[in-house]
């Protein structure tokens, strides 16, 4: 049940007759976990908070920097040189008492990921390096998670939701991240956001969308981009929304899968790169 200060709170959304009181308290019972607290786990953390997400996880064994500030919305400069998992947490319990913040300042590994996951009902990857995508992926795939992906270049961002535990429609399971790109590239072949840069408003776009599409998978409104991968150009300011595919010969959901646990994953290093998809 809402108490007051809830129904007051939430009233935009409770007049939404998509939402409404039902979907608030879908919101209210939700646990979400997201995965990096920079560029697009901060608008991600915020919305979410905002929105009145129950339970929200951050998971990020990382401090912050000058350098974060530029687009990492959700930290001060006094906040320079601390956690972000924490300083998260004050400025999320700050904006919303409601919710309860469970900060994880760790780096999710193969060790920890499936404990980690698996008291979440859902996941947002907020992350910024291939290995760490990969390894989301597989995780919530084995742990039945749907998984709300995003991705960003210097101008441009990439957005899709991930449930290939289900089956859409005509009896097809959707896609993983593997559907989409079987293996990572080679290491050294995509530059470093340091090296190349990013325009901080376009990751606050695409974390904006992360959260929309969280909210939606969470309280069943509107339609899954299950299926469809999002991407934005802030050049042209252009959307364009394309089809993807489960791929049957994919190595973790296709019909002989060869990953069937994250051994794979053991020996990864999950250097930090802005790249995008």
């Amino acid at each position: 049940m809402l108490n007051q200060d809830e129904i007051e709170r939430y009233k935009r959304h409770l007049v939404l007759k998509e939402l409404g009181g039902q979907g608030q308290k879908k919101l209210k019972e939700a646990r979400v976990l997201v995965v990096g607290a920079g560029g697009l786990g901060a608008p991600v953390l915020m919305y979410l908070a905002a929105a009145g997400v129950g339970t929200i996880g951050i998971i990020d064994d990382d401090v912050v920097s000058i350098s974060n500030l530029q687009r990492q919305v959700l930290y001060k400069t006094g906040d320079i040189g601390a956690s972000k998992v924490a300083r998260a947490g004050d400025a999320l319990t700050a904006m919303n008492p409601h919710v309860t913040i469970e900060p994880i300042p760790q780096r999710l590994t193969a060790a920890n990921a499936m404990n980690v996951i698996s008291k979440y009902d859902l996941v947002v990857d907020g992350s910024d390096n291939f290995p760490t995508r990969y390894l989301v992926s597989d995780a919530c795939y084995l742990a039945e998670k749907i998984l709300i992906y995003g991705a960003v270049g210097p101008f441009d961002g990439y957005v899709t939701t991930f449930k290939p535990h289900l089956k859409n429609g005509d009896g097809i399971p959707y896609p993983s991240y593997r559907c989409l790109f079987p293996e990572a590239p080679p290491e050294g072949t995509v530059a470093n956001c340091s090296e190349v840069g990013v325009l901080g408003a376009v990751v606050g776009v695409i974390g904006t969308l992360q959260a929309t599409e969280t909210i939606k998978e969470i309280t069943g409104f509107g339609d899954s981009l299950a299926g469809k991968l999002l991407i934005y150009d802030a050049k042209d300011t252009r959307f364009e929304s394309v089809a993807i595919g489960w791929d049957p010969d994919n190595a973790l959901s296709g019909t002989n899968p060869t990953l069937k646990d994250l051994s794979h994953h053991m020996d990864e290093n999950s250097a930090g790169t802005c790249s995008s998809p």
